[in-house]
This record gives structure tokens, sequence and C-alpha cells, in this order.
């Protein structure tokens, strides 16, 4: 196939589903396009045209890698601390028009009209559990403000298995089971869980099994980029859709220690009405 130019980048995200005014987040992998003219930074602003005028394009910077012998938390640095997530995050936190938010394990980057907006206060207002820090998807956070935002969600030539907003869901659906219990309850039960970077139950899930579920309510999205597929689907939908399914049916999507304690919190609560 011939390069890939900027333009064509922006058409594909029009096709896709970009309007003047959107947030848009992508991942994806740089070799599944092709060859692209102008590289990273042509993918950046091939997206940020496609919401023009104005748009905001972002992407997580993820520092934190699982090893906290390698990268403990107190050394994160918003200036300096690298993208692990692949040559599209790292282009994005490099670029000299970009901001950051101030996570070590879930950052993000942006540029655009709303950059600063999405970025600011990372952590602040009511937290959500995960197994990182309980501020990496707080209310005041990029990923909620995805979600509140209805950010159109890009995958460039890769599934679901790399969706961050999973781990949005996730604490949701810790906090639903939370919100059962009385309050002097909550934390003696949040801390049962995976916290703090200490193993513990979670609801972990299969996103790319939940695909083809979200496929049937026609929320997804598919065009071409270069070489690659850009699957494209709304944040409030994404969540609420599969907090239903998983909702519905925890056995189905989960396993082991997360299930007992769902079963626990349900119990108390009938026992208590």
């Amino acid at each position: 196939m011939s390069a890939v130019t900027q333009n064509d980048i922006t058409e594909a995200y029009k096709r896709a589903g970009a309007v003047p005014g959107d947030t848009i987040v992508y991942h994806g992998s740089m070799k599944s396009i092709g060859y692209v003219e102008g590289g990273a930074v042509a993918l950046i602003d091939g997206i940020l045209n496609s919401a023009a005028p104005g748009g905001t394009a972002a992407i997580g910077t993820l520092w934190y890698n699982g090893k906290v012998e390698e990268r403990p938390p107190e050394k994160f640095d918003i200036a300096t601390s690298p993208a692990y997530n692949g040559a599209m995050a790292e282009a994005m936190r490099l670029d000299p028009r970009s901001v950051r938010s101030n996570n070590f394990s879930h950052s993000v980057n942006a540029v655009g009209v709303r950059k600063f907006e999405l970025t600011e206060n990372h952590g602040e207002g009511k937290k959500y559990a995960t197994p990182w820090d309980d501020e990496a998807f707080a209310e005041i956070s990029p990923w909620t403000k995805f979600y509140t935002w209805n950010a159109l969600y890009t995958f460039i030539g890769v599934d679901l298995n790399v969706c961050t907003m999973k781990h949005l869901i996730e604490g949701r659906f810790v906090d639903k089971y939370l919100s059962l219990l009385p309050v002097e309850l909550r934390q003696e039960y949040r801390l049962r869980l995976a916290h703090d970077l200490q193993p513990g139950p979670w609801p972990y899930f299969n996103m790319v099994k939940m695909r083809p579920i979200l496929e049937e309510k026609n929320l997804i999205t598919y065009t071409t980029l270069g070489n690659a597929t850009l699957m494209a689907i709304r944040t409030r939908p994404m969540v609420e859709e599969t907090l239903k399914e998983l909702e519905k049916a925890p056995v189905e999507w989960m396993k082991g220690g997360i299930l007992a304690w769902v079963e626990e919190i349900k119990n108390y609560h009938a026992s208590h009405q």
C-alpha cells in the first residue's frame, strides 16, 4: 500500500465517527498502519484534525509496568518518566504541545483545546478502587472525563485487550457493591481486594470476550487506516453496557475470590434490609 498521509488519518477518523469538538482517545500499533508520512506526529495531527474545530486527542502514557523494584511509584516524574506502552504513547508524551496528568500508573497526555481541562487535578474527588492506587480512575481523572464527555475511544490494529477504560469499569463494579454496605464497613471490604500494589481478588474480566456483545448493540464502528483496522466506540455506552453485563452474571465473567466477596456483600445486604 502507498504511504499513509495525515489527511488519510483524518478521513479514517471521520469515518470512525469523529465530529467537531470531540475528545478522541487512541491506542494502537504504528507498525500495523504501514508507512506513515510524518510518523507518530502526523498521527496525532491527523486525529486532532478529525475533531476540528475544538478537538482534543489523548492517549494513556503509562509509566508503571507492574514491577515495583524497577519503577517504584515515588520515582514517577511527570516530566521525564517514559511511557512503556508503545511508540504512539511515547510520541505523544514527547510532543511539546502536550500536557500530562499526574498519576504514576495511569497518566494521560493530551493535545488540543481541552488538554488542560482533561489532565488537571488527576486523582481528586471521589476515589474508585483499583489494584494500583485509588486515585488513578478517581472522579476527577482523565479516565472519568473520557466517560463523562463520551469520548471517541479508538483502537488502531489492536483489540480490546488493551482497553484501559476496562479498569474504570472494574472500579465502578467494586463501588456498586461497597455502596451496599454501611459506611463503617466499606474500608474493611475494600482492603480485602487488591490495593496499593498488593495482590488480592479483583473483578478481572475479558474485554475481548465482551466485544461481540458490544457489536450486537451496534456500539462499535470499524474502518481501515492504512493496513490496520480502526475500531471505535463511544466511552459512555461502552462503560454502561459492559457494567450491565458484569452485574447481570458475574460468574460468567469472573472467578475466584471476587465472586465470594460479591456473594458475601449480597448476603449481608439482604439480611439487613
